[in-house]
């Protein structure tokens, strides 16, 4: 019976055979949207899944109170682990850890030259607790005693094997390892490396208390007004213990260990493990986050997609039932019950749908290299490997059958064999209510391109506005690198450099300071300001900056003088928006004024956006500390002739560089190009829009073209009566193409309060936005309808230029 079914239902599809195709390709296309959404949305939300009593596992952060606004940090003070392991019940097993993203490592093997590696990544400070929270695999050594001395360090494989690339891993055990040219630490243990999707990506695990003097005397640690995000304090909590009973006790217990002299106004909290990956307020070790909203979207895309793509297979299938309403009359004549047809033709659905899918399954790593841009490292796919992709699979199939084939199966069995026989089984169906249910399907689909057309063009609206608006500064021909400066011994070689690059005549402006004006770095402090006896106090972001750092980045001076050259701070430069926040009318009357009480501004700057357009314009001061700027600033003359002179400049000042570092690699970046990439998930966002916008209108035209062949092979007894009768091919075309562009405008009716609601909302991300313009809805309807016409020309005409006679010549 089942082999009857399969067979019938390939006779029919072969039979049918655009139709077919039409239908394979819009299923297609939704399933593999769907598969790949799948494989990135399931990747996103395993981080951290595997981790053994994950539920109980937590990251200590902290939130930062300044007088108008806070700072979240995922660091906190280095005194907090070791009190809260003594004087917070509830705790079973706790882990302190530092993260270096900057070391240089050396290895010294026997009669051979030594190997240096330069900043390399994932290392990390740990204590002798960290592998008991956190367990790995171990090759070799023990997680009791591996880290519980100093100058012990851990490796995972691949690290060894880069380290000691000529001898087995275990081999590594006892070698020596040189930090930063003056701590040594003996490999005590090897751990293989973790396969789990996570971002505790670190391969190389310092005992904390090699560095423990260093940490307390360069950065604070010992202070409990000091936080840096490279502190982390992870926690396992004992069983039936919450984390709120744990952050209940933290407002007493902070305000227990304040210190007059060291106090910042803070609190802590407990982040689950598995929050770290999607949390933006706090870090995840300088690793890419996922952002849950995006997923959602992506997951709404994948089900519009696959909407789509059951819409035209329902629509081409009811409208098709008169081809196949003898068929149906003369097998219930037969004896066919209305199940053995259901079953039919629910068959023939599925057997469609396998063939999509299979299509899909093999098109999805090709999709995967074409989206690679963004789609998450580690992120693969392997049908064998992963046993839960066959099962979304299945469901997948199984979810579209039922979806696409319930309605057309239930429509195709309800007919009447003796008026089959009669030729009156769909007499009117232009009127019924499968017609009706036909069109509303239709108009849903220009619904969804037309919102994906009408979002593409706001987003690139947004974009460009954001990319194009005047900042408040010179952003084209200038590159910016930074030297490698050790803050705990100075050696002052970016002067040498700096006189080194004066002398190439490339070069238009040079500036050593700090970051650009636009920065994803950030340095904040509290600023105090007295006015008429009251004191005001405010957070500001502070920039570094010499004298040509102003005349570079052409930054406007609207009072005041520029800032002198100095290697301590003794004046300030401010921005217009602090001074109206401080009161002032007019940016010259703060000249010469005092902040924290001996720092005169010496000048005012017309404001400018350090951040990206989703951030309103902050307080910020100028100031000059010579002895610490490390970033060189360099202005290229713009290219109009000499269209090589930019890369000759940057050539010699890499050899400049080489000469003053020849130990460490140059990399620069174009200050135009870091500007963009504060839109990076815009652009990602506009270029799946794209896509979705280019596939839902290719399946919504699919459809269109499979109902609109329908109607004109229907109507071809009708075109030719009309032309005979003196039609023009004009108006032939205009009579079949009304109905339809009805429904374009229809939907175009019910899309524009919709999208203009979805963009208006998605627009509130930014302090400065684009508008929203009529003309984005107008375009949006006029492609659309342009489109459909298209669409509908290419098989009307045809049908409106076909022979009448061949049409009359038999009934």
């Amino acid at each position: 019976m089942i082999r009857n079914y399969f067979l019938i239902a390939t006779r029919n599809f072969l039979r049918n055979k655009v139709f077919s195709l039409i239908n394979i390709l819009s299923l297609a296309i939704g399933i593999s949207a769907s598969l790949v959404i799948y494989l990135i949305v399931h990747h996103e939300f395993s981080y951290e899944k595997f981790w053994q009593n994950k539920d109980r596992l937590f990251r200590v952060v902290s939130n930062m109170h300044f007088p108008d606004q806070d700072f979240k940090n995922s660091g906190v003070p280095g005194p907090l682990p070791p009190a809260m392991r003594a004087e917070l019940p509830g705790i079973e097993e706790s882990s302190v850890f530092w993260i270096d993203q900057n070391m240089n490592v050396s290895i010294q093997h026997e009669g051979a030259e030594k190997k240096i590696f330069r900043r390399q990544p994932n290392v990390v400070y740990a204590d002798k607790h960290y592998f008991k929270l956190l367990p790995y695999e171990w090759l070799a050594g023990s997680s009791n005693t591996a880290l519980a001395e100093p100058n012990k360090v851990v490796l995972t494989e691949s690290r060894a094997k880069l380290y000691f690339p000529n001898a087995s891993v275990t081999d590594a055990i006892g070698k020596t390892i040189v930090y930063n040219d003056t701590v040594k630490a003996v490999v005590s243990g090897i751990v293989k490396n973790r396969t789990e999707v996570t971002d505790f990506t670190f391969e190389e695990f310092v005992s904390l208390s090699t560095f423990e003097e260093s940490l307390r005397k360069n950065n604070y640690w010992d202070q409990w007004g000091s936080i840096s995000s490279s502190s982390q304090f992870l926690v396992q909590l004992q069983p039936g213990v919450s984390a709120k009973k744990i952050e209940g006790q933290f407002p007493a217990f902070r305000k227990k260990h304040a210190e007059k002299n060291d106090y910042l106004e803070m609190d802590h909290a407990l982040q689950p493990l598995v929050d770290i990956h999607f949390n933006q307020d706090y870090d995840n070790f300088n690793q890419r986050q996922g952002h849950k909203p995006t997923l959602f979207g992506l997951l709404a895309v994948a089900a519009f997609l696959l909407l789509l793509g059951c819409i035209n297979f329902i629509n081409l299938t009811t409208a098709q039932s008169t081809r196949r309403a003898k068929e149906i009359g003369i097998r219930k004549t037969m004896g066919s019950s209305k199940t053995h047809l259901f079953i039919q033709f629910m068959m023939e659905t599925i057997l469609l749908t396998l063939v999509a899918s299979t299509l899909s399954i093999a098109l999805t790593p090709w999709i995967l290299k074409i989206f690679s841009n963004y789609i998450p490292t580690g992120l693969h796919f392997n049908i064998q490997e992963q046993p839960d992709v066959l099962l979304f699979c299945l469901i997948l199939i199984l979810g579209v059958s039922l979806l696409a084939g319930i309605y057309p199966a239930m429509v195709l069995t309800q007919c009447k064999p003796v008026s089959v026989l009669k030729n009156q089984a769909y007499t009117n169906t232009s009127t019924s209510r499968r017609a009706f249910v036909r069109k509303s399907l239709t108009v849903s689909q220009f619904v969804i391109a037309q919102f994906f057309i009408i979002a593409t063009v706001i987003v690139g609206k947004q974009i460009r506005f954001s990319l194009n608006q005047d900042l408040g500064f010179r952003k084209d021909a200038i590159i910016f690198f930074s030297t490698p400066f050790n803050y705990r011994n100075p050696d002052n070689k970016q002067f040498i450099l700096q006189e080194k690059l004066r002398a190439i005549p490339e070069i238009q402006r040079i500036s050593l300071a700090g970051t650009p004006p636009a920065s994803q770095n950030l340095s904040i402090r509290t600023m105090k300001f007295i006015k008429d006896g009251k004191e005001m106090e405010t957070t500001i972001e502070i920039k570094q900056a010499d004298t040509n750092y102003i005349h570079l980045y052409n930054l406007k001076l609207v009072a005041g003088r520029n800032l002198q050259q100095s290697d301590t701070m003794k004046e300030y430069l401010v921005n217009e928006f602090y001074t109206r926040f401080l009161g002032f009318k007019h940016p010259e009357e703060i000249i010469g004024k005092q902040l924290n009480g001996n720092i005169p501004v010496v000048g005012v700057l017309a404001d400018i956006h350090t951040k990206s357009m989703h951030q309103a314009i902050q307080p910020l001061a100028y100031t000059c500390e010579a002895k610490e700027h490390t970033s060189f600033h360099i202005a290229f003359n713009p290219l109009v002739e000499n269209t090589d002179s930019w890369k000759t400049g940057i050539a010699k000042i890499e050899a400049a560089w080489k000469e003053v570092y020849p130990d460490e690699p140059f990399n620069y970046s174009f200050f135009d190009e870091s500007i963009a990439a504060f839109y990076k998930k815009e652009q990602d966002i506009a270029n799946l829009l794209n896509w979705c916008t280019g596939l839902s209108v290719f399946i919504s035209s699919l459809g269109l073209l499979g109902l609109v062949m329908y109607t004109t092979n229907q109507r071809t007894k009708e075109i030719g009566v009309r032309k005979v009768l003196g039609a023009t091919v004009i108006q032939i075309v205009s009579l079949i193409s009304k109905d339809f562009i009805q429904l374009v405008i229809l939907a175009f009716v019910i899309v524009v309060p919709l999208a203009w609601w979805a963009m208006h909302d998605w627009l509130q991300n930014f302090a400065y936005r684009t508008s929203i313009s009529w003309w984005i809805f107008l375009v949006g309807g006029m492609l659309m309808t342009l489109i459909a016409f298209f669409v509908l020309s290419f098989q009307t005409i045809r049908a409106a230029l076909a022979n009448p006679v061949k049409s009359l010549r038999t009934e």
